[in-house]
Formats: C-alpha cells, sequence, structure tokens
C-alpha cells in the first residue's frame, strides 16, 4: 500500500529535520552576539558607576574639610588642589610631569616585555632551567623594587639607565612567572597534537604554546605594568637629579620637601589616573578579546 512506503520516508525526513534543528539550537548558543552596545547602555554601565564614586569621594572630602578635622595644610580642600592643577597648566609643566614619567614607564615595560618573555618561555619549557632559576624569579617578584633603587643609584648613576634597570628588576619576574603559569596551565593534550602536526621549537611556541597560555600571560603582563609604574615611582622620589627632569615621583617628593599637601595631592591623582588610563585603554580591551575569543565573554 502507498501508505506503508511512505511512512518510512517520513520518519526520516522528520528525524532529520530534528538533528538539523538541533545542530542549529547548538550553532545558536556557541554563536558570540556582536551587536554595538547602545549608547544609554553603555553610559549607565560603564560612564555611571565610576563617575557617581568620584562624586562620593569628593563630597566626603569636602565634608571633612568643612568639618575641619585636620588642619589646612594637612587636607587641604577639592578647590586648593584644582587651583595647584590650574596653576600647573597654566605654566605648561603639567603634561611635561605626566609626559616624563609615562615615556619612561612605557619604554622600561617594552624592555621588560622582550627579556621577561623569552626567559618566561625558557623556564617553563625546561626542567633543569626552571629548578635553577624558578625560585629566584619568585623570589625576585616578591622583594619590594624600592630595594633596587640604592644599588642602581651606585652601579649607573643618577640618569634614565638607572631608572630603567629598576624597572626592568621589578616587571620581568612578573611577566616571566606569568607565561610559566599560563604554560602550565595549557592542556597536555594540546601541547602532543602540535608535536604530532609538526609544530615543534620556535613554531610551536608561536603557534602552540603562547595561544594556550595567552590568559596567564596576559595576567603577567598586567601585574608586570603595576610594577613598572610603581618601581619608577620609588625610583623617582629616591633619586633626584636636574638631568633627569621632574616626572610624578619627584613632583610628589617636591611637594612633601615644600610642605605642600596640594601639590602633594595633585602628585598622587597624577599618578593614579595614569595608572586607571593604561588599564582602562590597554589591559582591559585585552582581556576582553581574549576571553571572548575563548567563548567566555557574551554581549547582549
Amino acid at each position: 500500500m502507498a501508505g506503508t512506503d511512505t511512512g518510512p520516508d517520513l520518519r526520516k525526513d522528520d528525524g532529520t529535520q530534528d538533528l538539523a534543528g538541533l545542530e542549529a539550537g547548538l550553532d545558536a548558543l556557541d554563536t558570540v552576539q556582536a551587536g554595538r552596545t547602545p549608547l544609554r547602555q553603555t553610559l549607565v554601565q560603564k560612564v555611571l558607576p565610576p563617575v557617581s564614586a568620584v562624586l562620593l569621594v569628593l563630597a566626603v572630602w569636602q565634608a571633612l574639610v568643612w568639618a575641619q578635622v585636620a588642619p589646612d595644610y594637612k587636607l587641604p580642600s577639592p578647590s586648593a588642589v584644582w587651583d595647584e592643577v590650574s596653576d600647573a597648566w597654566l605654566r605648561g609643566t603639567l603634561l611635561e610631569y605626566v609626559w616624563t614619567s609615562v615615556s619612561r614607564g612605557l619604554l622600561g615595560f617594552l624592555l621588560a616585555l622582550v627579556i621577561g618573555t623569552p626567559l618566561g618561555l625558557l623556564v617553563a619549557r625546561v626542567k633543569f632551567v626552571r629548578a635553577a632559576i624558578g625560585p629566584i624569579l619568585s623570589g625576585l617578584q616578591s622583594l619590594p623594587s624600592v630595594a633596587w633603587v640604592p644599588p642602581a643609584v651606585i652601579w649607573l648613576g643618577l640618569n634614565d639607565s638607572m631608572m630603567y634597570a629598576v624597572i626592568l628588576l621589578g616587571a620581568v619576574p612578573s611577566i616571566a612567572n606569568g607565561l610559566v603559569a599560563g604554560v602550565d596551565q595549557i592542556p597536555p593534550l594540546f601541547l602532543r597534537a602540535g608535536k604530532t602536526l609538526g609544530a615543534t621549537g620556535l613554531r610551536g611556541a608561536w603557534h602552540i604554546v603562547m595561544p594556550g597560555a595567552l590568559p596567564g600571560y596576559l595576567a603577567g603582563l598586567k601585574q608586570g605594568w603595576a610594577f613598572s609604574w610603581r618601581s619608577l615611582m620609588a625610583a623617582e622620589i629616591i633619586a633626584s637629579s636636574p638631568d633627569l627632569g621632574v616626572g610624578l615621583g619627584q613632583l610628589l617628593e617636591n611637594g612633601r620637601n615644600n610642605s605642600s599637601m596640594s601639590q602633594v595631592f595633585l602628585a598622587i591623582f597624577l599618578i593614579l589616573i595614569v595608572g586607571i588610563a593604561i588599564d582602562l585603554l590597554v589591559f582591559s580591551p585585552l582581556e576582553r578579546r581574549v576571553l571572548r575569543g575563548r567563548g567566555l565573554l557574551v554581549t547582549h
């Protein structure tokens, strides 16, 4: 009969459609929605919270000034600090303070990146090197960067080379240890598959090890920048010379020497603003890109 001939075909078609629908649903779940976020949502989620926090801090600060919890020379008002900002801007020195420190910090961090990356790969992939150098890197990472300033001054003198040496000694261990941690988190199956496909040596490091270790490596870079910036501030505070110019650390020290808390607050705010700006403009986008590439960050 005609009905008995078409029944199996209809069931087969239904099964094929169900399978296709299941595959489409799984594909939809795996697909990252990359639509543009509305401007209003961006303002509410990204801009409003930090602005509200800043306004709250200013309000509390001004309230403490009105309550006279401390003398003016110990706790200046926000308007006094703003006057210090205006004076530095009118003198043309505000951007000079910032650029002197930022240029040193970025160049020192790039040098630390060039040194710390191959060192981290070497420690991660060679057992003898890890046994010999691994504990030293961990010890150097825990050593306060300010401890390197006196010997760097004695060895190199009061110049930019001393500044870069302090930055390197503070940042290289963090970058190397971050990469080592990232390599240790790579599933062994990935490494064996890479060897099977012929990805060994430098090719394996570039195509298998570095992409697999990227989350840990990026965390090490972020920490390395923090160490670079703090090391530089310590060096600028302790070591002063006309040849070095006036960076943010030296500005902070000048405020202390002049007993000017408004200048001290100005230096602290500028140091904080630079650190936040580097994180928001450089490391946060990199983190989102890495997470999005691994399907760990879904935007709706």
